[in-house]
């Protein structure tokens, strides 16, 4: 835990050294300390508590519909060579198009609400999950599997308690890339026509040129991808405890 603050408070000395030099320009680069005291005043002023649950909320479902279509169709892939010969390939396709650009498409699709914002991330997270579900279920150990079929077990047990369990660290690699990436895919779906949510508060920030709420709100976005990180983490050791005793780490 010691060597883990290391960098984190490194990288706060080094802020708060460049926030009160003149190698930047003033007033663009708040101390730490002033970045709280804005929350403060977000919590206070913008109910920021439901602002955070209202983005969290976008990210998790857009996370959880392209999370659960990647998971099922790497599962496809993984297991059947003919599917993943029919699905890859559009997929790749899909993956080539930067989500960005397809913004002004869905907004004449499903239109400003929440749609176009859920779209979005869910399009922007399927891959990493679809990617690393077909390798790490196509890597799975022949002969565990054969040794289990020839017990007796049933293809849903198989699945269940043989294959996407020896393929969970690579799934959940997976799932780290995604929640990363939905959290840079809410900062574009959150310039829809946001009226709530972080994105809302740093639209409105910039437009009124209120430089030190900008830097806050991006904080907050940093926020996010540090606790996505610990959360995958946390999954790790509950789903795949098995695996401290048998990786080199």
């Amino acid at each position: 835990m010691l060597l883990r603050l290391v960098l984190p408070v490194l990288i706060l000395v080094i802020w708060t050294w460049l926030a009160g030099s003149k190698l930047v320009p003033e007033l663009t680069m708040p101390t730490p300390i002033e970045v709280l005291r804005q929350w403060k005043i977000m919590f206070d002023e913008d109910d920021l508590i439901v602002q955070i649950f209202t983005s969290l909320t976008r990210a998790m479902t857009g996370l959880a519909i392209g999370g659960a279509i990647g998971f099922l169709m790497g599962l496809s892939a993984g297991i059947s060579e003919v599917v993943e010969n029919v699905i890859d390939a559009p997929l790749q396709m899909m993956r080539a198009i930067p989500f960005i650009a397809l913004i002004p498409l869905f907004i004449l699709w499903f239109g400003i609400g929440e749609t176009p914002k859920i779209v979005i991330i869910a399009l922007a997270t399927y891959y990493p999950i679809y990617a690393n579900t077909s390798s790490g279920v196509r890597n799975v150990d022949g002969k565990i599997v054969e040794c289990a079929q020839s017990f007796g077990v049933s293809d849903w047990e198989l699945y269940r308690k043989v294959i996407i369990p020896l393929a969970m660290p690579t799934i959940l690699t997976g799932l780290r890339l995604s929640l990363i990436i939905s959290v840079l895919a809410l900062v574009a779906a959150e310039q829809i026509n946001a009226q709530s949510g972080i994105g809302f508060l740093l639209a409105r920030s910039t437009g009124y040129g209120q430089n030190y709420a900008v830097f806050a709100c991006v904080a907050l976005y940093a926020l996010f991808g540090l606790l996505a990180d610990l959360l995958v983490r946390a999954l790790e050791k509950v789903l795949v405890p098995w695996r401290s005793g048998v990786a080199l780490r």
